[in-house]
């Protein structure tokens, strides 16, 4: 497969420009943040399957209860997580390594493992896809493809991050800040 071109990825969000008007739900607290998260979960779905013509038309209720949902299935990965890093810090101290170890490895991990556990829970929906680490491997038997992705996503992420002086930068920045990692787990994962 094709990856995802740089100009289709920078244009996706003008591509239905009201869509972008969905920010807003930032501004109620709880409820349109939880709402905007299933937004975004879907948003995240339609990148793996290829689709970069437009924002999906948000539906409010459904997104509501999506990003409620994904919510609370994060949880026990996020509890995992925490004490994996706390056993590690445990482990390092006791071995006298220095403690910013600790601090690389989880770097390591964020750059290398969370993206593609994140993209596949998002596009599974279940408590166990955040534990499938076998989304990891395709990072490293296509490491630069994965390299490009990542730089990819930090280039747009600057652009949009610029354009946030005229306020478009905001919502095309949140929109598409997966879109390219989501390319690389369509061609490479699934």
């Amino acid at each position: 497969m094709k990856p995802l071109d740089f100009n289709t990825a920078f244009k996706y969000p003008f591509n239905r420009a009201t869509g972008m008007w969905n920010i807003l739900w930032v501004l109620v607290p709880i409820i349109g943040w939880f709402a905007l998260g299933g937004y975004s979960v879907r948003i995240v779905q339609e990148f793996s399957k290829g689709h970069f013509k437009q924002l999906p038309t948000m539906k409010f209720g459904d997104d509501l209860g999506l990003g409620f949902m994904m919510f609370l299935k994060a949880i026990p990965f996020m509890i995992v997580y925490a004490i994996f890093l706390g056993v590690l810090s445990e482990t390092i101290a006791a071995l006298s390594l220095p403690e910013w170890f600790v601090a690389i490895v989880d770097v390591v991990i964020g750059i290398f493992a969370l993206p593609m556990l994140g993209i596949n829970f998002l596009n599974k929906e279940t408590v166990g896809s955040f534990f499938e680490f076998r989304v990891v491997k395709p990072v490293f038997e296509h490491f630069w493809d994965y390299v490009m992705a990542m730089l990819k996503s930090i280039l747009l992420g600057i652009i949009f991050m610029l354009m946030w002086i005229v306020l478009v930068g905001l919502p095309a920045g949140a929109f598409t800040k997966n879109i390219f990692l989501a390319d690389f787990y369509r061609r490479r994962v699934r």
